[in-house]
């Protein structure tokens, strides 16, 4: 019998998105989509049990060994830095890093900028590559009202569509890091479900190449 490999999948819109990537690439699990509260999920056949957990999660899990491998999108590996093999960009859940202010905001370098977010590492690594000197104020929701109750200058966080910006009567400054589902392993499976992970990782780079040109050539008709 080929060794289980234990897929780690974020909670909600994205994980079932992806889900449909590795079901695509003839790892399925047909038990996955029914309704319920079960978490674990397994097709002994194809080699592989899913398990879903908070999408912040994944990477503890897979760093931790409890999951081979997993999918977590890249601004928590931006934020947390964990020991982990990031394999594949999956090219979905996509969206971008950005910094947005108020639409009248007018920076001065003489005084410490004020930078509102739950990416705390992030808007450091950011600012440091600067020289910036800058205040970072941690919040775990509503970034978007700091600056307009002043608690902050500006905020970083992630930006889709722009539309909770605008509604707020906030801009964005700057894109800095584009921020997608990235496939990623555990170094010990790595090294010890070597077969296992790379026949995986191979069978989604297919599916993302083949979404990739199809793109490609609806945009060209």
């Amino acid at each position: 019998m080929k060794p289980m490999i234990n897929i780690a999948l974020p909670k909600g819109r994205l994980g079932e998105q992806v889900y449909d990537m590795f079901e695509q690439a003839g790892f399925d699990c047909p038990a996955i989509k029914k309704k319920g509260r079960k978490l674990v999920f397994e097709n002994e056949e194809a080699g592989v049990r899913y398990f879903w957990v908070k999408p912040v999660d994944v990477a503890i899990y897979v760093e931790r060994g409890a999951a081979d491998m997993g999918v977590v999108g890249k601004d928590i590996i931006m934020e947390t830095e964990p020991d982990i093999y990031e394999l594949l960009d999956l090219d979905a859940g996509k969206c971008r890093m950005a910094v947005a202010a108020p639409r009248d905001f007018r920076d001065s370098p003489s005084r410490t900028l004020r930078v509102a977010t739950k990416f705390s590492n992030i808007a450091r690594n950011y600012y440091a590559s600067m020289d910036r000197d800058i205040d970072i104020i941690h919040l775990n929701g509503s970034i978007e009202l700091a600056p307009i109750l002043g608690l902050s200058d500006v905020i970083v966080d992630i930006v889709e569509t722009g539309n909770t910006l605008r509604a707020n009567k906030l801009e964005v400054l700057e894109y800095f890091a584009p921020i997608s589902a990235r496939l990623i392993a555990n170094k010990s499976a790595f090294r010890f479900k070597y077969e296992g992970v790379d026949r995986i990782t191979e069978a989604l780079g297919k599916i993302v190449a083949a979404k990739a040109k199809a793109a490609e050539e609806e945009e060209a008709e």
